[in-house]
């Protein structure tokens, strides 16, 4: 039985790669954690940038806090099994009339996790409505095999390498997933998605939890980092990266900054670049 979703959403997500939306906490409960973001912000006089927009649940506890909530569980549970890690967290912020975007990609391209048994959790910390630059899914993509990725580090793209798929996508056949504050999507790592740029006067916030069973390997870093979130490991495969006690306390911010620089390793590998372009 399915400790949140039900078995024909278990299915659907099957089927297509993706579901969404799905509730997960209150309006009020998700403007805490955005709160906490914003209160960072503007502690620093700027929205969070660069570097500092990965692996924030090594970081900052109400992050820790937010890739553990129970309902999040439950759902990626219901997809993956019970013995589930946390390997890395993004946001994926676009600001009030941001020209901001996401080319088509797919998240397997630079990641060096086998087998692909890997689910990204895209949690609304604001409203998401098309306006705002939701998601675009092609359903059923997460079927085919790797597709060739050309980058592009284009100055507005919040990838990472500026990545975008090598073929030709006709976007009328992707499908939206707006979402409210509270909700998130789930999709697989093989999924193709994109997004356009935030038209609203309202950021657009979501945090991109990607979880993986323990068994999954990592093959382009030695000795890649997760957080066991739920479940046992038995397998090894990742050493355990340690939650934060304080938020930006010294041992948070050096256990950061290794678990930024393995990730550079295998995003960047190929290029020179030394930090996170978003």
């Amino acid at each position: 039985m399915p400790k949140l979703l039900t078995a024909e959403q278990v299915e659907q997500f099957d089927r297509d790669g993706f579901l969404s939306p799905i509730d997960v906490m209150s309006k009020a409960e998700i403007k805490t954690y955005r709160d906490r973001l914003e209160t960072y912000e503007r502690s620093i006089g700027e929205p969070i940038q660069s570097n500092m927009r990965h692996n924030v649940h090594l970081l900052f506890t109400w992050a820790d806090e937010l890739i553990r909530h129970p309902q999040v569980l439950d759902a990626v549970e219901d997809v993956l099994g019970p013995n589930l890690m946390c390997w890395i967290t993004n946001f994926f912020i676009k600001e009030a009339n941001d020209p901001g975007f996401v080319s088509w990609h797919q998240d397997s391209t630079y990641w060096g996790l086998d087998p692909s048994d890997v689910v990204t959790a895209w949690i609304a910390l604001s409203d998401a409505p098309i306006e705002s630059g939701a998601m675009k899914m092609l359903p059923g993509s997460h079927k085919w095999d790797q597709i060739s990725h050309r980058d592009t580090f284009h100055e507005h793209n919040l990838l990472s390498r500026g990545q975008e798929i090598e073929m030709d996508v006709d976007d009328k056949d992707g499908v939206f997933v707006p979402m409210d504050a509270g909700q998130m999507s789930l999709h697989h790592i093989k999924l193709c998605h994109g997004s356009s740029p935030n038209t609203t006067d309202d950021r657009r916030i979501g945090l991109a939890v990607r979880y993986i069973p323990t068994h999954v390997r990592q093959v382009k870093v030695q000795r890649d980092g997760a957080v066991l979130v739920r479940g046992e490991d038995v397998h090894n495969n990742f050493e355990f990266d340690p939650s934060p006690v304080a938020d930006l306390d010294a041992a948070a911010v050096a256990a950061h900054q290794r678990s930024v620089d393995r990730l550079l390793g295998a995003l960047m590998d190929g290029t020179e670049a030394q930090e996170f372009r978003a």
